[in-house]
């Protein structure tokens, strides 16, 4: 018996390689699986309210690991790997660490010089490193943490209520969401920031 999993628009298929990754091997469905990943994502979420986090730990390749380990590491065996498969969206698998590095040292700058202003850095954050898609799954959702964690811990500011609507469900906030992330993609970044605070 293996994983049946049904897509919705904007959501990453796995490869049958990346399938066998499945820890939790009763897992059947794609309703079983989002509940045990949302179950390892609250815990990611707990231990990252209890916690200060600078900048200069928070913008590195280890933290944005890390992250996904805690999001995803009693599901997958796989979490905090970059795909080693190209998808239907992020850049070659080949490029994941060139662009990671390129992104990082983008944020930095930005944050050191305050070249926008605390929003639009951190959504500008996250829809990079959604754009370059690290992972095999769970993409949209690390960025969104990331981009919780960034606004509230460094900047001081209430983390983002994503439109306050389940976004991997299909549905009108998801599809406003990847609205705005295509307004993003072709380079408007308003939408995302007020989709992230709406």
């Amino acid at each position: 018996m293996g994983l049946d999993l049904d897509y919705i628009d904007g959501q990453t298929p796995l490869d049958d390689d990346e399938k066998e990754g499945l820890l939790i091997k009763t897992i059947a469905t794609r309703g079983e699986l989002d509940e045990f990943e949302q179950q390892n994502i609250e815990q990611a979420v707990q231990w990252s309210l209890g916690r200060s986090f600078k900048a200069e730990a928070v913008f590195t390749e280890e933290f944005i690991r890390a992250l996904h380990v805690r999001m995803y590491g009693n599901v997958w065996a796989w979490a905090g790997e970059f795909r080693k498969t190209n998808k239907n969206i992020g850049v070659d698998k080949w490029q994941i660490q060139t662009e990671l590095r390129y992104l990082l040292d983008d944020v930095k700058f930005w944050y050191d010089n305050d070249t926008y202003n605390p929003h639009e850095i951190t959504i500008r954050f996250k829809h990079r490193l959604v754009s370059i898609h690290c992972f095999s799954n769970g993409n949209g959702r690390h960025s969104r943490l990331l981009a919780d964690i960034v606004i509230e811990k460094i900047f001081k500011q209430p983390h983002y209520t994503w439109g306050a609507g389940n976004l991997v469900k299909q549905g009108d906030q998801r599809t406003a969401y990847l609205n705005a992330i295509r307004a993003a993609d072709a380079g408007d970044i308003k939408p995302l920031i007020n989709f992230a605070r709406s």
